[in-house]
């Protein structure tokens, strides 16, 4: 009886998990949002019977001076919120919602990216562009999460690695880049945010880059690793941590380049580095690249945070002229810098580029529209790539 009663217990304790698991599945409107249609506009969706007011806000759309640009969305007589953009070039964008003022994701997109302290959902357009941060039936390369030790930190650290397909059964040595994120970023941003292996993946496969390595530290030197992945725990992102473009993380830089000589089969010369950032990634590739200025053969500045701070004393910012002068005159392949229009360190690049310019230091330049935005440095990757260990 005891036997019969258990059973019976356990029966209904299954019957109800699976209930609540298919509920989870079920239990709600099948609403399709976002829509890519033929012509490649985007169709959004919300359902918000209550709400009074609905608006979509995206990437795509012109700011309103400091704030993302929005739409209103129209309600149908059922609670069912929706807009519908012109036709959008092919490329990846972010989106959400403002229902009543409040900020949503959409709860049937679970195609979501941590931005530091913001997730937000994304979408891709193809037929251009976009199809490079898609994955597609090409060889895949791999990613890895390691923790390696850094002497000069007193510390464990984690770092993103891409090797490419067939690295892992072949004998030859690859090429490296080394690349860094912006401040608030981490060594999750330019895998998740960047799109980096499908990129390297798809141009790898046309052809069009060479099979290289992707290194992907983290740029915080106060940090073993991205939050959530540390011992911190679940720890909030912040934007800017202390250590900050002090010259510490270059001073360090080597502690990383070591760990990828002693436990990769790579070239371990200059023509077979390269070094590239975005914004405060950028402002460190600058610096690594001339503090040691016979390591890369190739840089690249992407929207570069070129900001001289008085109150910063180390030695990795001292005679800076001197040092890219010694850099020039070691020899490079490629010096390449891209920066949009609207972005508000454009300034700072034209005064960095008038101070190359006297050195008749050579450079490539490349200006794109829009700001400081992903979608310029998914961009300048997608452009850079192909120029590295040619």
């Amino acid at each position: 009886m005891k036997k019969h009663l258990l059973l019976s217990l356990l029966s209904l304790i299954m019957l109800s998990a699976l209930s609540f698991s298919q509920q989870a599945l079920f239990g709600g409107a099948n609403i399709i949002s976002p829509e890519v249609n033929p012509d490649n506009s985007v169709t959004f969706r919300f359902q918000a019977p209550d709400a009074k007011e609905v608006k979509l806000t995206g990437d795509w759309m012109p700011a309103q001076g400091r704030t993302p640009g929005s739409e209103l969305m129209t309600n149908d007589d059922k609670g069912l919120w929706s807009f519908t953009t012109a036709p959008l070039a092919s490329d990846l964008y972010s989106y959400s919602f403002t229902v009543d003022g409040i900020r949503n994701t959409d709860p049937n997109n679970v195609y979501m990216i941590r931005d530091v302290a913001t997730v937000t959902n994304v979408l891709i357009v193809g037929g251009g562009k976009g199809d490079l941060y898609q994955v597609n039936d090409v060889p895949h390369g791999t990613v890895a999460r390691r923790w390696y030790d850094s002497p000069s930190l007193g510390m464990k650290r984690r770092i993103t690695i891409y090797t490419p397909a067939g690295y892992e059964s072949s004998k030859q040595k690859y090429p490296v880049l080394y690349l860094l994120h912006g401040m608030g970023g981490d060594e999750e941003a330019w895998i998740n945010l960047g799109r980096t292996s499908q990129i390297l993946d798809n141009l790898i496969a046309q052809g069009k880059a060479k099979p290289m390595i992707v290194v992907m530290p983290n740029g915080n030197v106060v940090q073993e690793a991205a939050p959530g992945e540390s011992s911190l725990g679940l720890k909030k992102p912040t934007m800017q941590l202390p250590n900050t473009m002090d010259g510490k993380y270059e001073e360090t830089f080597m502690d990383i380049i070591n760990f990828v000589e002693s436990n990769y089969n790579v070239i371990k010369e200059k023509p077979g580095r390269a070094i590239a950032g975005l914004s405060m990634g950028g402002y460190h590739s600058l610096h690594i690249s001339r503090f040691y200025p016979n390591m890369f053969d190739y840089v690249g500045l992407f929207s570069a945070a070129i900001i001289a701070d008085e109150k910063v004393k180390s030695k990795v910012y001292e005679n800076m002229d001197e040092t890219l002068l010694k850099q020039k005159n070691n020899g490079f392949k490629l010096y390449w810098i891209g920066i949009g229009k609207t972005d508000f360190l454009y300034k700072n690049n034209v005064e960095y580029r008038s101070k190359l310019d006297e050195m008749k230091f050579p450079y490539v330049y490349r200006e794109t529209e829009g700001g400081h935005t992903w979608t310029n440095w998914r961009t300048y990757l997608s452009e850079l790539a192909p120029q590295l260990f040619r």
